[in-house]
């Protein structure tokens, strides 16, 4: 789907599929596992300020806020229909969390607004190479001093199985091009070039292949 100039697949590759997102995510990728690791590792805090690029239908930016309502977060994702999802979610009870929609490179944060924390989950398969890395680049550009950013999507898919795997699910619905990269590990090579140090902390076997999580923290400056 386009706006403005910009594209973007939907959650599970087609605007129809949107109302199954949370159901077919919750089945088909061990959610509850790998979600719940992440959250961990993101470990929010009461001064964080988090940005979830790519929050789609708000299943993780609500845990988060759920854990540490005082945590300032802001979601984005330029899907009218999951972020309206994502609002039913957080209701009228938390005034620390919103939702904005757009693209990274069109968002307009608070002028003092400098998150401290940057995540992603499960976004980076659905777009091309290049957007990838671009969006990867914002992430490093925006992130407030000694700032952490937490991606979990589709790594490198190491066994033949997995891949296999990730073939007839992933690749079925979201195509070849743009999730073959994920599959080949590219996410750690263009996190460290784009200035970053990473570790990949989790590797989890799921029935779509593996998700990988990667926490990553700058090691110099942003090369231009």
């Amino acid at each position: 789907m386009t706006d403005r100039g910009y594209s973007y697949t939907p959650p599970l590759g087609h605007a129809w599929l949107t109302p199954l997102y949370d159901t077919a995510i919750r089945v088909s990728t061990r959610e509850g596992v790998w979600r719940s690791a992440f959250i961990k590792q993101i470990a929010p805090s009461p001064s964080d300020r988090i940005l979830d690029v790519g929050c789609g239908t708000g299943t993780l930016a609500v845990a988060l806020n759920r854990l540490e309502p005082e945590a300032d977060i802001i979601g984005i994702d330029p899907d009218s229909q999951a972020l309206g999802r994502a609002a039913a979610k957080v209701g009228t009870g938390s005034r620390s969390i919103r939702f904005v929609q757009g693209f990274l490179s069109q968002a307009i944060l608070p002028a003092s607004w400098k998150p401290t924390k940057i995540i992603s989950s499960l976004v980076f398969h659905q777009t091309p190479l290049g957007t990838k890395r671009e969006i990867i680049r914002m992430m490093r550009s925006l992130l407030a001093e000694n700032g952490e950013i937490h991606i979990a999507d589709y790594g490198k898919q190491q066994s033949v199985l997995m891949r296999l795997l990730f073939r007839l699910t992933v690749q079925m619905l979201d195509g070849v091009a743009d999730t073959q990269s994920n599959a080949d590990g590219i996410l750690p090579e263009l996190m460290h070039e784009a200035g970053l140090k990473v570790d990949e902390t989790r590797r989890l076997v799921t029935p779509t292949g593996s998700i990988s999580l990667y926490r990553a923290t700058p090691y110099g400056l942003l090369a231009p």
